[in-house]
């Protein structure tokens, strides 16, 4: 079975890792030259929305996903048409734009930050007045990782914020004092069967993913859960997919969803009975789904900028290393981290000692 993939960055990387023990084969259509997935399989070098490669694509593959959620809808709706194509065309469209989510999440009843669109610096004002301040500007398409938002707290802030992300469609969403993020990673089969991974404690700087707790019998999963399957069953939705959360008291608000393997599943490829990444495969190839269960107390960081030496990483005792093999750049995400211990304590230990070599 030749599986397609559009990108060819680490999360296609994984995928294929994952799926070599299966003897699957992997096709990556990616611009850069260098993409790190590329020694994993066939790459086929040109844009997402390239007839020629995406031709290619199709004729290559049995079934075609994606890493990422900034694809053309154009390129989805063309492959669709000459292979199967999982997670579907509407999962994409409605997680590429921030107000379809945003949209979709109301539609469902979960509760989200208050939001509101804008097209122009008048309706920004508008928007402004109606959900107060601090509030957060975004783009509504390629936004990740931090980029394409502004934190408005100020009323001088909110020209300053339409000179830096205006010009393209806006959303405005009310800023959430949480007491921490989480997010659910859930998988579903093309029959419609439904399995969750534990719940993952997030934390980010600079807008980035820096670590990830796995929290098995979290007090909030069951409640995240419920998010999860309202989304994937409205979404007719195959593959995993990653639901962020904010945690206010007792309650949860729907941030974003990513209609992919997440960051914040990383811990699983060490941490669980089957990770994200072959859970993923399974899905798409309609193969019998796995054990999502936790192998003890799991976590994961990222490397950014830099990857510590192996050494140092290694030493630290229950972590496991992933490079991704990229070229170092100031707040790119170049590899990762796993651990996995017997207890929480041993857990946190571990990765503070990992944190203290970034």
């Amino acid at each position: 079975m030749n599986v397609g993939i559009v990108g060819g960055g680490q999360l296609a990387r994984m995928l294929a890792l994952a799926g070599h023990p299966l003897d699957l084969r992997f096709t990556f259509l990616d611009p850069a030259p260098d993409a790190c997935a590329a020694p994993l399989g066939t790459h086929l070098v040109g844009a997402y929305d390239d007839p020629g490669m995406l031709r290619q694509l199709a004729a290559a593959s049995d079934v075609v996903t994606y890493e990422f959620e900034n694809v053309p809808e154009a390129a989805i709706a063309y492959l669709s048409g000459h292979t199967a194509v999982y997670p579907g065309a509407r999962a994409l469209a409605v997680a590429r734009d921030r107000w379809h989510e945003k949209s979709l999440f109301r539609e469902l009843g979960l509760p989200t930050a208050g939001f509101r669109a804008v097209d122009d610096l008048a309706g920004l004002k508008q928007a402004v007045s109606e959900l107060g301040l601090p509030a957060v500007l975004k783009t509504r398409t390629l936004g990740y990782d931090g980029k394409g938002q502004a934190v408005l707290r100020e009323p001088d802030d909110v020209e300053r914020a339409w000179q830096q992300l205006g010009g393209v469609p806006l959303i405005l969403e009310g800023f959430v004092r949480f007491a921490r993020e989480v997010s659910i990673i859930a998988v579903r089969g093309r029959d419609g069967e439904l399995r969750f991974y534990p719940l993952a404690e997030n934390e980010h700087r600079d807008g980035i993913l820096r670590s990830s707790r796995c929290r098995p019998a979290d007090g909030v999963q069951v409640e995240a859960e419920r998010y999860a399957r309202a989304v994937t069953e409205a979404l007719d939705y195959v593959g995993v997919l990653a639901l962020e959360l904010f945690q206010v008291g007792d309650a949860l608000l729907v941030n974003e969803m990513a209609p992919r393997i997440h960051n914040s599943g990383h811990w699983t490829i060490e941490g669980a009975a089957v990770s994200q990444f072959e859970q993923h495969l399974r899905a798409i190839l309609g193969l019998p789904l796995g054990d999502t269960r936790a192998l003890g107390h799991a976590a994961m960081i990222n490397f950014i900028g830099a990857v510590p030496p192996a050494a140092q990483v290694l030493a630290v005792p229950g972590a496991r290393l992933h490079a991704y093999g990229k070229r170092p750049s100031p707040g790119r995400k170049l590899g990762h981290a796993t651990v996995v211990a017997a207890d929480a304590g041993g857990m946190d230990a571990a990765l503070s000692c990992l944190m203290a070599l970034v």
